[in-house]
C-alpha cells in the first residue's frame, strides 16, 4: 500500500493560526521546537482525548515506565507542548551561551502561539488544566537522561505558578520548574528538532507516530517496524485490528509531517523520509551583553533578543561561515535592518 503525498492530505492539518508571526515564538535565540528522545521513544503521555485515569506500565528492552494519574488524570500528547516549548527555550539558550536553570519563566501568549494554539479565554484555561496534569502525573522509569541510570519516580514538572494575570483573569506568565529527570536531558542535548507542523497535527496518535519516526528514523533514509511493536511503543489502548486500520488511514492521508509511510508484507509499516530532516550544526558564537546594548541603541525599542534570532537565523541560511567577530557581524546585521526600514 503506497503512501502519498504530503500535498494531498494537506487538508488533514490544522491551520496555521498565527500566520502573520514573522518567526517561530520559541525562535528566540533562533530556537527550533525541540523534544526529548526519552519521551520520544518510550510512551509516557496518554493519547486519550478524555479524562484518563489508568496506571500505564510499559516494558521494552529492558526499560520500564510506570505512568499514575492524578484525580485531574494522565498528561496528554496535547499538554507535551509545554515541555516541547520549555525544552526549545532552554536549548535556545544553551546554544547562544545563556546561562539557564530549571525553572523557567513564560509568556503564556507567546506559548500558546508557539504551538499553534487559539489564544482565547477558553485556550487559557486548558494551558491551565495542562498544567494541572503534568504536574499531577508521576513517572517511575529506569530510562538514562544524561548518561544517569536512575529508577525514581518524579512528576513531569515538579511545580508551576501563574505568576502575573490579566485584568480579566487570564493568565499573563507562569513560572514553571521541570524535573531533574527532563532537565538532565537538556544539558546532555538529548533531544531532536521537530517539524513546525508537529503542532498542526490533529490528532493523538499522529502525533506519537511522528515522534516515533523522528526518534528511529534518525538520519537513515528509512525505518520498519512491526505493528504489534508500533503499538506497543506507541501507548495506544486500541486493540490491533483497530490501531492497523488507523495507521492505514494515516498513510492514506499522508500528511505526517517530514516522513512517508508504506504497509509492507509480513504487517510491517516502512517509514521514509521525504526530504532532509532539519538538523542544527554548530551554533553562532554568542553575543556580548556589550554587543546587545548596542543594538538597542542603534534601534531603539526594538527587541533585540528577537534581532539576534533574525541573525543567527539569517547566518545559518548563509552557509554558518565562519566569524571573525559575532559582535560586529551582529551590529552589521542590525544596522542593514535599519536602513531597510
Amino acid at each position: 500500500m503506497a503512501g502519498t503525498s504530503l500535498t494531498a492530505g494537506q487538508g488533514a492539518l490544522l491551520p496555521d493560526r498565527h500566520p502573520q508571526v514573522d518567526f517561530f515564538v520559541c525562535d528566540i535565540f533562533d530556537a527550533l521546537p525541540k523534544d526529548d528522545i526519552a519521551t520520544m521513544e518510550h510512551p509516557v503521555f496518554t493519547l486519550s482525548t478524555r479524562p484518563d485515569r489508568r496506571i500505564l506500565s510499559y516494558e521494552h528492552r529492558g526499560t520500564t515506565v510506570e505512568v499514575t494519574p492524578s484525580m485531574k488524570g494522565l498528561a496528554t500528547i496535547h499538554d507535551k507542548d509545554i515541555l516541547i516549548f520549555c525544552i526549545s527555550q532552554l536549548m535556545a539558550a544553551i546554544n547562544a551561551g545563556r546561562a539557564v536553570s530549571r525553572t523557567l519563566t513564560l509568556r503564556a501568549h507567546d506559548l500558546l502561539v508557539a504551538t499553534n494554539r487559539e489564544t482565547s479565554g477558553d485556550a487559557y484555561r486548558r494551558l491551565k488544566e495542562a498544567f494541572e496534569r503534568l504536574a499531577g502525573t508521576r513517572i517511575t522509569t529506569n530510562i538514562t537522561t544524561g548518561d544517569t541510570e536512575v529508577t525514581s519516580g518524579f512528576g513531569l514538572i515538579e511545580s508551576w505558578e501563574i505568576v502575573k494575570r490579566s485584568r480579566g483573569g487570564r493568565m499573563v506568565s507562569v513560572t514553571v520548574t521541570l524535573s531533574d529527570w527532563l532537565f538532565r536531558a537538556v544539558l546532555s542535548k538529548s533531544v531532536l528538532t521537530l517539524s513546525r507542523d508537529y503542532f498542526r497535527l490533529r490528532k493523538p496518535l499522529e502525533r506519537r507516530i511522528y515522534e516515533l519516526a523522528r526518534k528511529h528514523c534518525g538520519k537513515q533514509p528509512e525505518w520498519r517496524v512491526s505493528v504489534e511493536v508500533l503499538l506497543k511503543k506507541s501507548g495506544s489502548a486500541s486493540p490491533r485490528r483497530v490501531f492497523r486500520k488507523m495507521i492505514r488511514d494515516m498513510i492514506e492521508q499522508g500528511h505526517l509531517p517530514d516522513y512517508e509511510m508504506v504497509e509492507e508484507e509480513g504487517d510491517i509499516i516502512r517509514f521514509t523520509r521525504r526530504a532532509q530532516v532539519v538538523e542544527e550544526g554548530p551554533a553562532a558564537p554568542p553575543l556580548s551583553p556589550e554587543a546587545l546594548e548596542r543594538a538597542r541603541d542603534i534601534m531603539p525599542g526594538a527587541d533585540v533578543y528577537a534581532l539576534e534570532a533574525e541573525w543567527r537565523a539569517f547566518w545559518a541560511s548563509s552557509g554558518r561561515p565562519r566569524l571573525r567577530s559575532a559582535d560586529r557581524a551582529f551590529l552589521g546585521f542590525v544596522g542593514k535592518r535599519l536602513a531597510a526600514r
